[in-house]
């Protein structure tokens, strides 16, 4: 994990950034409707889970642009080289859920067997926590609600403390006609990224998942 500060006087979203987070303090949510047909049947004949996958496509695509992983540390504002996901595993037996994470790597079949670890030596962890020590600096909250196939999921911090990095939340996937539909909704500091970043990431996320079977 490596932080590298940025040069203020040098960056292109040096006013934006202090408009939004100092001016006009703003974030923003929206929601969309993925076709993920490819992504599921892929999934499904090579043996694989699908929240994984979901996870390190995501998790792949945010770490293109340094925009979704800038973050202040010690006070000085940076991005860091590669977000961590922190993602929520769910407990049948009483019906709640603890926090864990896996390290983000290149390589598919390396960042699934850290997941499927985690879930095997974790999963009946109960407490917030479920991996006993704390998340890493990177991590962002990435996860899913596949109960419920949402419109609109909006998620917003009330604790007083500077963060920059997206939420992710994803919905149940649901058939129709034949092709396989799931709602991802985004929150992000508008500080740091905009329509376009979101853009980019969606386009590029849509990309991979249609060409899942080459990462495996």
């Amino acid at each position: 994990m490596i932080f590298t500060s940025i040069d203020l006087q040098s960056w292109p979203r040096r006013q934006v950034f202090y408009y939004f987070s100092k001016m006009a303090p703003t974030g923003y949510s929206m929601t969309v409707k993925l076709d993920v047909t490819a992504l599921w049947k892929t999934t499904h004949q090579k043996g694989v889970k699908f929240f994984p996958a979901y996870l390190w496509l995501v998790t792949k695509n945010l770490n293109r642009q340094v925009e979704f992983k800038v973050a202040e540390k010690d006070g000085v504002l940076g991005y860091y080289n590669e977000l961590t996901p922190l993602y929520a595993s769910f407990h049948e037996d009483d019906h709640t859920f603890s926090l864990m994470w896996v390290p983000y790597s290149e390589q598919f079949s390396d960042f699934n067997r850290q997941y499927l670890e985690n879930q095997r030596l974790y999963r009946d962890h109960h407490g917030v926590l479920a991996v006993p020590h704390t998340p890493p600096d990177n991590a962002y909250t990435v996860s899913c609600v596949p109960w419920i196939g949402f419109e609109h999921f909006a998620v917003h911090s009330y604790e007083n403390k500077l963060y920059y990095f997206p939420s992710v939340e994803a919905g149940k996937v649901i058939e129709r006609d034949g092709r396989f539909w799931m709602p991802l909704s985004l929150t992000c500091h508008h500080a740091t990224t905009d329509g376009w970043h979101i853009s980019r990431f969606l386009e590029d996320l849509k990309s991979d998942m249609v060409h899942f079977e080459c990462y495996l």
